[in-house]
């Protein structure tokens, strides 16, 4: 079923999250502000994207990576890279 297999990703894909974490897209490209589409895994309007520009809600994507753990680690959906500490960069 997945459409990705020959499509290389939009933008780089981080880390895969273990089931029942969360999917970290902060980047803006994940968001579409032109077209709604329908969601690949629940078919309602999303204005979301993963990195393979699939149309998907978060807690969509969240939820399928919780109930397909092994294909999961294939990267359908997966966090954003998240930015290299910088020294002296500690916040509380």
């Amino acid at each position: 079923m997945s459409r990705r297999s020959s499509k290389k990703p939009l933008r780089e894909p981080g880390l895969i999250p273990v089931p029942g974490d969360l999917l970290d897209w902060r980047d803006a490209k994940h968001f579409d502000r032109w077209q709604d589409r329908p969601c690949a895994l629940c078919q309602q309007p999303t204005p979301m994207r993963s990195h393979y520009g699939e149309p998907a809600h978060k807690s969509c994507a969240k939820d399928w990576v919780a109930a397909n753990p092994t294909e999961a680690r294939l990267g359908r959906f997966a966090s954003d890279v998240q930015p290299k500490r910088r020294r002296g960069d500690d916040h509380a």
